[in-house]
Order: C-alpha cells, then sequence, then structure tokens
C-alpha cells in the first residue's frame, strides 16, 4: 500500500481510532520514559483526586487561554 492510500484510509477512521494511531506512531518515535511517565501519572492522579474531592475548582479552557493572552499583549 502506497502511503497517500494510507494516509487516504487512515483520514476515514473514526477519530478515537485516529488518536490512538497518532499515539501510538508518537510512541514509536518517541520511546516513552518510564520514570518520567511514573511521575506524571502521579501528578496527574493527585490533580484528580483534588478535583473529585472538591479541594480545587476546575476553569474552562478558553477562560484560562484569554487570561494568558491578556497578560502577555501588554
Amino acid at each position: 500500500m502506497k502511503t497517500v492510500e494510507l494516509i487516504d484510509e487512515v483520514a476515514s477512521l473514526p477519530i478515537e481510532e485516529r488518536a490512538r494511531l497518532v499515539d501510538t506512531l508518537l510512541r514509536s518515535l518517541n520511546t516513552p520514559e518510564s520514570a518520567v511517565d511514573s511521575a506524571w501519572m502521579e501528578v496527574a492522579q493527585h490533580r484528580l483526586d483534588e478535583l473529585r474531592a472538591g479541594r480545587v475548582e476546575s476553569a474552562p479552557g478558553e477562560a484560562v487561554f484569554e487570561r494568558i493572552r491578556q497578560r502577555y499583549e501588554k
């Protein structure tokens, strides 16, 4: 199968399958470092636990990006 044909076929997949394919391809290019991945997993789990326990509030992504834009436009 030619690359162009493969790309066309992949583009027709549902988004979840395309995302999985992209993740797999990226991991094949950049082998994950287990110590780094483990540390990030701990941080993510801690943040999720705080969110679920109500110790922190989430903010909509657009609001976060707007604050960043305002901060750096000055």
